[in-house]
């Protein structure tokens, strides 16, 4: 399975579907995420649907959410 590499031009994920949490604001200030075929995870900045996505591997997004859920990063916009 090809691995896909940070940074690549959104445009260029092909068939996946981006998503973005219900909690997002109205003016589009937000981030959007995509389930990749080899189990990872695509993110990019809903303003600019074109940009660049960055890409975690499962385990990484499952680090990060639950260091999100735990609060580890609240002083960060506290």
């Amino acid at each position: 399975m090809q691995q896909t590499v940070n940074g690549v031009s959104a445009n260029t994920l092909q068939d996946v579907t981006w998503v973005k949490s219900r909690r997002s604001a109205i003016e589009g200030n937000c981030v959007e995420l995509a389930a990749l075929p080899d189990g990872s995870v695509a993110i990019r900045n809903s303003r600019e649907p074109q940009g660049p996505a960055l890409i975690y591997t499962r385990a990484e997004m499952i680090a990060f959410l639950e260091g999100a859920r735990g609060g580890e990063f609240d002083d960060l916009v506290g």
